[in-house]
C-alpha cells in the first residue's frame, strides 16, 4: 500500500506543479480584464478559477497521500510549519510554505465579497511567491526533482510564468480600466 501512496504522491506532486502553473498563467492573462482569443473575459475568469481550485485539490491529494505513507515520514506538523521536517527540512519547508500561501489565498478567493477587491487583491499578489516556492519544493524534495523530464517540465513552466509576466509588463498591455473615456464615471 505504501508503493501506490508513494506513485500518488509523487504524480499529484507533478500535476499540482503544472496547474499550479497554469493558475498563475492564467492569473496573469486575467490581471488586465482583456479576453483571451475566443473566450470572454468572464469565461477565462472562470477557467482560472476552476484551475485553481483543481490544483489545490491536487495539492491536498499530495500532502494527503504522503502523510500516510509510512515510508515517506511525513508527520501532521510539517504539512503546517514550515521547516520542522526531518527529511530534507529546506525543501520540505518550501513545500509547507507554499501550502500555507495556497490556504490563504483560497480563504481569501472564498471571502472575495466579504474582504473586498483591495485586499483580495493585495493578498493574491503572494501568488507569485507561492508558485516559484512550490518549483522549488518540487525540485528539491521531489524523487523525481532533478531527474531530465522533470527539469524540462520545470524549464518550460519557468519560461512560461516568466514570458507571461514580462508580456504583462510591457507597455503594449493596457488595463481595462485605462481604456474608458477619460469622462466615464467610475
Amino acid at each position: 500500500m505504501d508503493t501506490a501512496l508513494w506513485v500518488i504522491g509523487r504524480g499529484m506532486g507533478v500535476a499540482a506543479v503544472l496547474l499550479l502553473t497554469l493558475t498563475v498563467l492564467l492569473g496573469i492573462v486575467t490581471r488586465g480584464a482583456r479576453p483571451l482569443p475566443g473566450l470572454p473575459r468572464f469565461a477565462v475568469q472562470l477557467v482560472h478559477r476552476d484551475v485553481a481550485l483543481a490544483s489545490t485539490v491536487l495539492v491536498v491529494v499530495h500532502v494527503v497521500t504522503l502523510l500516510l505513507d509510512t515510508e515517506a515520514e511525513l508527520r501532521l506538523v510539517d504539512t503546517v510549519v514550515p521547516f520542522v521536517g526531518a527529511y530534507r527540512w529546506f525543501w520540505l519547508g518550501l513545500g509547507t510554505l507554499a501550502v500555507d500561501l495556497l490556504v490563504v489565498l483560497v480563504v481569501t478567493a472564498l471571502l472575495r465579497r466579504v474582504l473586498g477587491p483591495r485586499v483580495f487583491r493585495a493578498v493574491h499578489w503572494a501568488a507569485y511567491a507561492m508558485w516559484p516556492i512550490a518549483l522549488a519544493h518540487a525540485i528539491g524534495t521531489g524523487t523525481d526533482g532533478t531527474s531530465a523530464w522533470f527539469l524540462v517540465i520545470a524549464g518550460v513552466c519557468t519560461a512560461a510564468v516568466v514570458g507571461a509576466v514580462v508580456w504583462r509588463c510591457t507597455a503594449r498591455v493596457t488595463e481595462y480600466r485605462s481604456l474608458r473615456p477619460t469622462g466615464a464615471l467610475r
